[in-house]
């Protein structure tokens, strides 16, 4: 039996000193977007001084200035994060007529020149292309040139990544990296620089609450966890807003900690965990059903699979594989104001109740 525990605290990102330094293994977040004008309220809130920028049409020193505001989420970020800890910042870049007219604010490129300026080694990226619903591809002087201009269809997740590569020193910390680990075709697929993924609106009819709210999908928040972490590893949400990266880290076995600034998302949370759990659980169904299929493709394809997992008996492609462990959530419960606390089994054990097996393979 595993547990994990889920926090939701009500405080400003920009200072997270109720959280001792190197006690987070990984950040998954969206921060609000500079220049957006969804987020043009939120941020004339932490500076007035912003609002009188926009209002004099002074894009460059509004988008200076609320680079300003996040610069201190990311410092306390590189704070919190242990040695070889990463983070994976959700972010576009925005595009607005303001004051000299239209250009490109381009906030990858602002966000990633303070965080290597602070201490974090930038490692590639990946680009997130979200296409739009609208057959127009471009705006502004429609079929003339030269004054049309691309419509942005893509967002970038930064991945940056703490002091060195992170250690396993102990004969249980490199059990529990081995049996952690992703397939072999998993890592073909979510180690591209190129997700195609649709993104999530949703529009928040709660009394008090921002009237809109953009959301990266489940997948993407549970790829980054299980790319980057290590199940009981913390992971960290800094604008926890709908609170996808809780969710994610509940199903990938991860302690969680979110952080927002607005006390009405709470009232997002479930009032009865009970419905989700299914829910939770078939995003590890999934990624072994898929697996399964794999495996067929290999066979009818008279491609060899060489090695075998302990646990469930399964062909896997290779011996770094050979240890994965599943983990099956068997409940949710309240342990505290904010906090949660999820149990969970191994996908195969006999008190599982009700847990799907994938089968065991004969041979190659």
């Amino acid at each position: 039996m595993q547990t994990t525990e889920h926090k939701v605290i009500c405080a400003d990102s920009r200072d997270l000193s109720f959280l001792p330094a190197g006690s987070v293994d990984l950040v998954v977040t969206s921060p609000p977007y500079p220049m957006i004008g969804m987020w043009d309220d939120l941020f004339a809130l932490l500076n007035p001084e912003i609002d009188a920028a926009l209002k004099a049409g002074a894009g460059r020193e509004a988008f200076a200035m609320m680079h300003a505001e996040l610069d201190r989420v990311w410092e306390e970020l590189f704070r919190v994060l242990r040695p070889g800890g990463l983070a994976c910042i959700n972010i576009g870049d925005a595009t607005r007529s303001l004051g000299d007219g239209f250009r490109l604010f381009p906030n990858h490129a602002r966000l990633i020149a303070h965080c290597a300026g602070i201490g974090f080694t930038v490692l590639p990226s990946i680009l997130w292309r979200k296409p739009a619903n609208s057959p127009t591809k471009f705006m502004g002087s429609g079929m003339l040139p030269p004054g049309a201009y691309m419509t942005l269809e893509h967002e970038y997740i930064l991945i940056l990544r703490k002091s060195g590569k992170r250690s396993f020193l102990t004969t249980a910390e490199k059990l529990a990296r081995r049996q952690s680990a992703y397939f072999w075709e998993e890592r073909n697929r979510w180690f591209s620089d190129l997700w195609d993924l649709r993104g999530v609106k949703q529009a928040l009819k709660i009394p008090g609450l921002r009237s809109r709210n953009a959301a990266y999908p489940f997948e993407l928040a549970c790829r980054l966890i299980n790319m980057f972490s290590l199940k009981q590893d913390t992971v960290l949400d800094p604008f926890w807003g709908t609170g996808t990266s809780l969710y994610a880290s509940v199903a990938s076995c991860r302690n969680s900690i979110g952080v927002e600034i607005d006390p009405g998302f709470r009232s997002l949370l479930p009032a009865d965990w009970k419905a989700i759990v299914s829910a939770l659980n078939r995003h590890t169904a999934l990624r072994l059903e898929s697996h399964t299929a794999f495996v067929a493709e290999r066979r009818a394809a008279k491609q060899p699979l060489k090695y075998r997992s302990r646990q469930y008996g399964f062909p896997v492609m290779t011996r770094q594989e050979q240890e994965i462990v599943f983990s099956r959530l068997e409940s949710i419960d309240g342990a505290g104001e904010g906090v949660w606390r999820a149990t969970y089994r191994d996908w195969q054990d006999p008190g599982s109740r009700g847990s799907p097996r994938p089968p065991a393979e004969s041979g190659n």
